[in-house]
């Protein structure tokens, strides 16, 4: 039996990460989702549901607390970010033990883990929201050319570093090192310029914008390019005719549900950065000292 662990974590740990737990339930939550695990579809999914997302989330919730953690504190911010992979190593080992080997949340582990602890470090710092973004870039400074401009000679290759070989395309290792633009740059306004929508509604419409905008490599990984701009071009055309703020909107993003099954096609990418959108969202909430975080 392993000798136990004594963790201690201080409140602003728990608080913040709880509010990535909320938003990581947010996103598996919300439907019509296409090609995504929802309450009511497994999406383009043989091999999970939403029980297993269930399953997943609730064993990471530990982790999230303890990215929170390495970030409220005086540490360099590039020691933080190795603190995280570290621990990021360990949660990804719990998840696939959880989820008898289905990867639910390698992405948004490796996303939430960045943002939690920038939220962190923000809040340690007495940092304006504002600055979360480039407390990510210091973070992640160098990513790119330490890990993806090196790949020739590596044995062993992850989906993400087999894209970036064959088209270039940097995924979740640029995202972060440029500090997350398609959040912080579309996806985190799109979100709240639609807060009279139902709450559902208004995730299933960042999701679609985001789906409009993301280079997503799960896309790439099931399918290939020409498959990624079809569906970032689909996208754009119902959040042109009004999303989930629209009847025909909403009519061409059931068929799209429908057509990713049949496709296999999963915007998981895009799901992942929808769980960051909302926590980013409850984040600048919790900030600006908002006592009703919802």
């Amino acid at each position: 039996m392993e000798k136990e662990k004594t963790v201690f974590l201080n409140e602003v740990s728990f608080t913040i990460s709880s509010l990535a737990l909320q938003a990581i339930l947010y996103e598996v939550s919300c439907f019509p989702s296409p090609g995504l695990v929802s309450p009511v579809s497994n999406g383009a999914h043989k091999d999970m549901n939403y029980f297993t997302f269930m399953d997943s989330t609730a064993v990471l919730s530990k982790y999230l607390a303890l990215f929170v953690q390495q970030g409220y504190s005086n540490q360099a911010y590039q020691d933080i970010f190795n603190n995280i992979r570290a621990i990021g190593i360990e949660a990804e080992k719990d998840m696939f033990k959880k989820t008898k080997g289905i990867n639910t949340h390698k992405g948004m582990l490796f996303l939430m883990g960045v943002a939690c602890a920038a939220a962190g470090k923000a809040v340690y710092e007495k940092k304006a929201f504002g600055e979360v973004r480039n407390i990510i870039t210091k973070m992640t400074e160098g990513l790119v050319e330490n890990e993806l401009l090196t790949l020739v000679n590596k044995p062993e290759l992850s989906h993400g570093e087999k894209i970036y070989l064959k088209f270039k395309n940097e995924g979740i290792r640029g995202e972060v090192e440029r500090g997350i633009p398609t959040v912080f740059q579309y996806s985190l306004e799109l979100f709240k310029q639609n807060a009279d929508l139902s709450l559902n509604d208004r995730l299933v419409h960042t999701l679609i914008g985001i789906m409009a905008t993301c280079n997503d490599t799960t896309i790439i990984h099931r399918h290939n390019v020409e498959t990624l701009e079809s569906v970032k071009e689909k996208a754009r055309c119902i959040i042109e005719i009004g999303g989930m703020r629209s009847t025909q909107g909403r009519i061409q993003i059931e068929k799209m549900c429908q057509e990713f099954i049949a496709k296999n096609i999963s915007p998981g990418g895009s799901a992942d950065l929808l769980g960051v959108t909302v926590f980013l969202y409850l984040v600048e909430q919790y900030m600006d000292g908002n006592k009703r975080i919802s």
